[in-house]
């Protein structure tokens, strides 16, 4: 019996090595993990964010069109960085009461959402007519009557640059020739169109918009030129290129304005040639 309880324990003391030495790889492992590199890495702080110096402008809360009345809450504050807001820009710390002054204003240009508003395309209208407040200083607004014959079909809009073209019957030189003779000139460019009133007219069954009467943008010569033009012949306005605009207006004439066109001309049934100055 002794020998076999000997031999029994003999049998068990490997068993137990098994054991504890699993048992002591097990933990070695475990603590291995805890601390080795499947532990979650150390975060760096974060730099600290440079504070960037703003200032509150005022700015357009929605579009405003030309010639629209400015209401208060067409203009709200708004936070620019220093750095980018002009000096012509309206400051609350300037202007605190910015908004208030500037209700019932006219613009004289358009605004689009989130534009700084700028004084220098405002202007109060003090009572005045819209069209006064909109003529800059020492120009003057002055009337003419169109039709889509004479106004490029009623394609000219305000804002719009034209040429004024004068045509009339050359009455000396029918005189002196004893021939029909007309001619043309332009008497005045690169005027800009305040407004074309429109009115709605029945023309083939439908329904358009016709311009009668053009309104111009003249210095108080040019004014001149044109009221004594439209007791002469029949006033035309051609409209210019957007490119064109800014071209001054005794630049933009033709350098052939003076030269010789011919026109025919049938009189009695006889057809002959002149020449329209």
């Amino acid at each position: 019996m002794a020998q076999r309880h000997v031999e029994r324990v003999k049998r068990m003391k490997p068993a137990r090595i098994v054991v504890l030495a699993v048992a002591i790889g097990a933990g070695g492992l475990a603590a291995y993990l805890a601390s080795g590199p499947g532990s979650p890495p150390s975060v760096p702080a974060p730099e600290p964010i440079a504070k960037i110096d703003t200032v509150e402008i005022l700015v357009a809360k929605a579009d405003i069109a030309m010639g629209q009345v400015i209401a208060a809450q067409d203009i709200q504050w708004q936070v620019w960085p220093t750095a980018a807001a002009s000096p012509n820009f309206l400051r609350r710390t300037d202007r605190p009461e910015a908004i208030q002054q500037l209700s019932g204003a006219i613009a004289r240009t358009p605004f689009v959402v989130g534009e700084p508003i700028r004084e220098a395309k405002l202007i109060k209208s003090n009572g005045s007519g819209f069209l006064a407040a909109l003529l800059p200083s020492g120009m003057r607004a002055i009337s003419t009557e169109i039709s889509p014959e004479t106004a490029s079909g009623g394609f000219i809009l305000p804002n719009d640059h034209v040429d004024v073209i004068l045509s009339r019957r050359d009455r000396e030189a029918e005189r002196r020739t004893g021939i029909e003779t007309h001619s043309s000139e332009t008497i005045l460019t690169n005027v800009r169109v305040l407004a074309i009133d429109q009115a709605i007219e029945e023309k083939n069954g439908q329904k358009v918009v016709v311009g009668k009467v053009a309104t111009l943008e003249l210095t108080p010569r040019q004014a001149e030129t044109l009221a004594l033009s439209r007791q002469l012949g029949t006033l035309s306005l051609a409209l210019r290129s957007l490119v064109d605009a800014n071209v001054s207006g005794t630049d933009a004439l033709d350098d052939d304005r003076s030269a010789a066109r011919s026109l025919n001309m049938v009189r009695f049934g006889i057809t002959s040639t002149t020449m329209a100055k």
